[in-house]
């Protein structure tokens, strides 16, 4: 049997806010193409996404998958911790 690809979105980015409990802002950074000039334009977006276990913070990649409406603002869920931060 062939397994069905997943239908739920899944996006990679960093996180800039981890100040609110079981919640962190991430950064999703992507390059889209002009449709008439050709030159790539850096795009970004925060989203809200919720969090159970500790041990993301700041600056850290990573994975969230889109999941049902847990408050007003919060509609992803971390899934996965991709990279810690370097600390400088």
């Amino acid at each position: 049997m062939s397994q069905q690809p997943s239908l739920t979105r899944t996006l990679v980015g960093r996180v800039v806010s981890d100040k609110m409990q079981k919640t962190v802002t991430v950064l999703v950074e992507r390059r889209i193409q002009h449709p008439m000039y050709g030159k790539f334009i850096g795009r970004s977006k925060k989203y809200h996404a919720h969090v159970e276990q500790d041990g993301i913070g700041m600056g850290d990649t990573v994975e969230i998958a889109e999941t049902r409406p847990i408050s007003k603002t919060k509609s992803w869920t971390v899934t996965k911790l991709v990279a810690k931060a370097v600390v400088v």
